[in-house]
């Protein structure tokens, strides 16, 4: 849920849709039913993550310099 807050707060997804995305992740009992939602909501989720370069975050090659990590 704290993805679809974020493209609200950047104005990526209306009121509405957000309510109705929502609304739905809410009423999904697994993971297929969330797959089930309409076709609209699925594009306006698409679009902002789009916008967002989510796509891109999940395709970039994990860094193995990153702090913390010791080899």
């Amino acid at each position: 849920m704290k993805t679809i807050d974020e493209m609200l707060h950047l104005a990526l997804l209306t009121t509405e849709q957000y309510q109705q995305i929502s609304a739905w992740i809410a009423q999904a009992d697994s993971p297929e039913d969330i797959l089930k939602m309409p076709a609209p909501l699925w594009q306006a989720v698409e679009r902002a993550s789009a916008v967002m370069g989510i796509d891109s975050d999940l395709l970039r090659p994990p860094s193995f310099d990153a702090e913390g990590i010791t080899g």
